[in-house]
């Protein structure tokens, strides 16, 4: 079982338990966490990153929902073996977030190849 560094930014408007989540699903994206995977227990996991284990429980509950991990009772809680479509569907979410994002650019003025040269910098 990894060690999970999960960041979190405690002045952000986004709530702590929905950070955890994104923190889980790019470590998942980008293959840090593997399929079958253990991941810490809520207990473990709140005590670890300093959380109240109710906001850990409704991290997992919403990982578990989307099929990211799956939760074997008394054995621990794991990266499920459909993790290819989550991925896919987190990236197609954060694509939609970037497409919104270049269109209030360019309400702004800016061209398409304005926002990639400040995007490159």
């Amino acid at each position: 079982m990894k060690n999970l560094l999960i960041n979190l930014d405690y002045q952000s408007r986004v709530p702590i338990y929905e950070q955890i989540v994104n923190n889980i699903e790019n470590y998942v994206a980008v293959g840090i966490l593997k399929e079958k995977e253990q991941i810490p227990s809520i207990r473990d996991m709140a005590s670890s990153i300093g959380v109240n284990p109710n906001t850990i429980k409704k991290s997992y509950d919403i990982l578990e929902n989307k099929g990211i991990i799956t939760t074997i009772s008394t054995k621990g809680t794991f990266i499920s073996e459909n993790t290819k479509k989550a991925t896919k569907e987190k990236i197609d979410r954060e694509i939609n977030n970037i497409k919104k994002s270049v269109q209030e650019l360019t309400k702004l003025g800016l061209s398409l190849d304005d926002i990639i040269e400040r995007i490159k910098k």
